[in-house]
């Protein structure tokens, strides 16, 4: 019952703070681009990266991505997705994993790893700089929207 009290919280929370801000305009959600997904919501978007769902909307498995290396972009985006310093996603990802109800996003060094690893696997799903977008990759999610 935390798990969920928790998720509640940071989704009325990202709600509250989010404001589509040119930070958050730089950098997209993309999936493989033979994975079926042509759209998420934001909300969607959330209960991939916050682990509420381990699947795409159509039931597909989803595998989200992390980037490892770049604190910044990881700040960026979870402050534009749930409003939240990284350390409180992080602190929030201790107790959900504690629980063992859910797992955090896999997590690659960099951006171009990130992309070489959604090239490589259908049913992934990353945030990258919108300006690294190629054609092995579709863009599902943007935050300036």
């Amino acid at each position: 019952m935390l798990h969920l009290s928790l998720f509640k919280t940071i989704i009325i929370m990202g709600a509250m703070s989010f404001t589509g801000s040119a930070t958050g305009a730089e950098l997209v959600l993309v999936v493989n681009k033979n994975n079926p997904i042509s759209i998420l919501s934001r909300s969607q978007v959330i209960d991939l990266y916050m682990g509420k769902y381990v699947a795409f909307p159509d039931g597909t498995k989803a595998v989200p991505v992390d980037i490892e290396d770049d604190v910044e972009i990881r700040t960026k985006f979870y402050d534009s997705l749930v409003g939240m310093p990284l350390a409180r996603v992080n602190a929030y990802w201790s107790k959900v994993k504690f629980s063992g109800r859910a797992r955090p996003p896999t997590q690659q060094k960099n951006e171009k790893a990130i992309l070489n690893f959604v090239i490589q696997t259908e049913d992934s799903i990353a945030y990258i700089h919108e300006s690294s977008v190629t054609a092995d990759v579709k863009v599902v999610y943007r935050f300036d929207e």
